[in-house]
């Protein structure tokens, strides 16, 4: 898989050489390139916002330099995805089948957000997503961003080693992941449920069921729905 991202802030994602997603990168599962949006300016000051038009609060990122940036990066089988607070809600079934596509672009706003021609413009181009982490406001998309590639970059093949991990995770299947309990057996007078010393697995397995439909009617009765 390829990434492409673009901000004004391209030492935000020094983090993705870590972990993970770095051995994944160095062994060319991954390959991410960070592009400075200042880079496609051609004033002396790299002026990437303006005043809105209409008025209002906050500055707006201009069209010029994210369209030759856009340029740069964008071809017909990307997908360019925009983080907004407006945006479709990002899911575990969102980052699936993001992890599906062959490359990536991320554009990372700031300020008001970008001049909505830009995203339109791309949508001409290639497949556009406005998408949202949830129900509030960041300063900017390198947050959002970071967090939806965590997300997509290990469901892409060979990025965790043991693939079938990731089929009890929290989501799969639409529900919330069980607890997890490790040595030792008893812990400060707390003790692991004896189902899971029992050898059985059919009995575990049963457990571990119920368990996600306990945590997910207490906490998000939503997704039973």
């Amino acid at each position: 898989m390829k990434i492409d991202i673009v901000t004004i802030f391209p030492e935000f994602f020094g983090v993705l050489d870590v972990s993970l997603l770095g051995k994944a990168r160095q062994a060319g599962i991954i390959d991410v390139g960070v592009h400075d949006l200042r880079d496609f300016t051609h004033d002396r000051h790299r002026t990437v916002d303006d005043t809105p038009y209409g008025g209002g609060a906050g500055m707006v990122m201009r069209p010029e330099p994210w369209g030759e940036a856009l340029d740069a990066v964008v071809t017909p089988e990307s997908v360019v995805v925009f983080p907004s607070p407006a945006g479709e809600r990002f899911t575990q079934a969102t980052a699936r089948e993001l992890a599906l596509e062959p490359h990536l672009v991320f554009g990372c706003g700031r300020y008001e957000g970008i001049d909505q021609r830009v995203i339109d413009h791309a949508g001409s181009v290639a497949r556009v997503r406005e998408i949202s982490l949830g129900d509030y406001v960041l300063n900017g998309g390198e947050v959002a961003v970071m967090a939806m590639i965590e997300a997509v970059g290990r469901l892409v093949p060979g990025v965790i080693g043991n693939a079938a991990s990731l089929d009890e995770e929290s989501h799969e299947g639409g529900l919330l992941e069980y607890p997890s309990y490790t040595k030792p057996a008893e812990w400060r007078g707390r003790e692991v449920p004896p189902v899971l010393l029992s050898g059985n697995h059919g009995a575990i397995a049963a457990w571990r069921h119920e368990q996600q439909l306990e945590r997910t009617r207490a906490r998000r009765p939503d997704l039973l729905s």
